[in-house]
């Protein structure tokens, strides 16, 4: 199993910060790997709330599903995500401070089938700056200093 953390200050309010990154169907803005990305639960975005979408990796589009398992507003959120391929268990934290909110994440990866022995270059890959590529200077919701500004963040 691959871990992988991190951390980025984001240049806005904790609140805002939760709502934006607690709604997936915003992930296809900042992440240039998210092809699409679409709610299919009613409701708020909570705990329970499944989003359908599509990633890019190597010219293809593979299907996932999303769902957030801990939603607790404006200092935790947990999904689980699930492909073919693998398996991705997310845990952000957010925290109020002076220059916004510090979001940190940590992530198990359970690749699956052949891909097992490759656990330590998804965890190598992992401590690169993520989201070099961020779709939008300004995504829809956060300025420049919000998600799409996660180029200058660090992985460890």
């Amino acid at each position: 199993m691959a871990r992988i953390k991190g951390e980025i200050v984001i240049a806005r309010p904790v609140d805002e910060v939760f709502g934006y990154a607690a709604d997936q169907r915003n992930e296809p803005d900042y992440n240039p790997h998210m092809a699409r990305s679409e709610k299919v639960t009613s409701g708020p975005v909570g705990q329970g709330t499944v989003f359908r979408a599509e990633v890019r990796s190597l010219g293809r589009t593979a299907p996932i599903r999303i769902e957030c398992t801990v939603c607790q507003r404006p200092a935790l959120l947990a999904s689980v995500t699930s492909m073919r391929q693998a398996e991705f268990r997310v845990t952000l934290a957010f925290a109020p401070i002076p220059a916004g909110t510090r979001m940190r994440w940590s992530e198990q990866v359970r690749l699956k089938g052949g891909l097992r022995p490759l656990a330590p270059l998804v965890t190598w890959l992992g401590r690169m700056p993520v989201m070099t590529k961020a779709r939008t200077a300004d995504a829809p919701g956060l300025s420049a200093g919000g998600l799409a500004a996660a180029a200058h963040t660090h992985r460890g």
